[in-house]
Parts: C-alpha cells; structure tokens; sequence
C-alpha cells in the first residue's frame, strides 16, 4: 500500500487515472459469479473505492467537496432529465441483467436491502469523487495539455469539453444521450465554479435522487 501513495505522490496523472481504472476493473468483474456474483462484486467494489478516495485524497487537492445553489439546481436538473428523456432516444446494446437485490435474495429480506443501501451510499459517495476526478480534472485538462495541472479549472475548451463528455457518456452509461449531457452540465460546473467540488456534489444528488426513484417507484432499470 505504501507503493500505491508512492505512485500517487510521484505523479499527478496516476493518481487521477489509477483509482478510476481500478473501480473500472472491478465494475466488469460483476458480471462474474452467477446470480449473487454482481452483488457482492458491488459491495467488495464499493468498499475498494472508499479506500481508494482515502488513499488518493492527500494527492488530489482538488477533489473537496463543495456545496453551492448551481450544484444543487444541476444535480436535480440532471436527475430530472435523466428520468424524462429514457423512451425518447435509442439505445446502443443490451442493457445487461437487471439489477434487483429482491428478486435474488427475497423480497424485503435484510441481505437484499443491504445491497441496496451499498448501492445508494456507493453511488452517492464513492462514484462522484473517482470519476469527476478522472474525467475533469484530469481527463478534460489532459486534452488541452500534457501539462494538465497548468490548466485552470475554469478554462473552456470546447473540443475538450465535447470530447470528455462523449467519452463519459457512452463509456460509462447504457443511456448515453442522457450520460452525455450528464457529462455536459458537471463540466460546465466546474468551469464555472473554478473547481471540483461543484461538480462532484452535483454528481452524489443526481445518484441519490435517482437511487432513490429506483427504490421508491421499483424502477431498476436506472441501476
């Protein structure tokens, strides 16, 4: 473990890239392991991901959370958008199984209700930070420059700013219209804002509040 904070004080960009891609990494393993598999891949991958926020936080000054009314509006907004636009655009691929605590560990039971409040506390909490961080502090900048702690959080730069959000979109969501402007209004955040934790409060209260409707209206289709 020593190692991996060594690697983190030593470069910037692995400590931006390196956690990303090992949540990544084990977001694919929960297609592993049958019925159960993708939810205890789910829980030992959220609890990875805490640690990795720790463990990065010392080298990523950036990524502090901050709480302002454009963060709010944005992450309302975007949960509403996400939610409003679903039957209107078409959908590249499966959307994989469903992911439903319920069905596969019985309705109500204390395991199943585990799991999803892993899954609210994991969305909300742990997925915000680790991929903010990737995508617009590093990933953002990165294409302005090599240098990409030179460029200040507030510069526009339009091709960055689409192709980061096409990336995030599609790569990271089956409902990639809405996982684009997703990607489009927390950057914006940022670069209004001048920092990262706009964006990343914005990013917890449309997780929340989509988990939530999942929860409340039995829509799992957004999880």
């Amino acid at each position: 473990m020593d190692f991996l904070r060594q690697r983190f004080a030593a470069s910037p960009g692995f400590a931006r890239v390196a956690p990303f891609v090992i949540f990544l990494a084990l977001t694919f393993c929960q297609r592993f392991g049958g019925e159960t598999g993708p939810y205890w891949f789910y829980f030992a991958k959220t609890v990875a991901g805490a640690w990795l926020v720790w463990q990065m936080r010392p080298f990523v000054r950036e990524m502090r959370w901050a709480l302002s009314w454009e963060a709010v509006v944005a992450g309302v907004g975007v949960c509403v958008m996400w939610i409003g636009i679903d039957g209107f655009y078409p959908k590249f691929g499966p959307p994989g199984p469903m992911w439903n605590p319920h069905l596969i560990f019985g309705h109500g039971s204390a395991l199943a209700w585990t799991f999803v409040l892993v899954h609210l506390l994991g969305s909300t909490f742990i997925v915000p930070p680790l991929e903010e961080v990737f995508y617009r502090s590093f990933l953002y900048r990165y294409f302005i420059q090599n240098d990409f702690q030179q460029v200040p959080f507030s510069r526009l730069h339009p091709l960055s700013f689409v192709m980061t959000a096409i990336i995030f979109g599609p790569g990271q969501h089956y409902h990639w219209l809405a996982g684009i402007l997703c990607g489009m209004v927390f950057q914006w955040l940022v670069i209004r804002k001048n920092r990262l934790g706009d964006a990343m409060t914005a990013h917890a209260i449309t997780n929340f509040l989509l988990g939530i409707w999942v929860i409340t209206k039995n829509d799992w289709k957004f999880w």
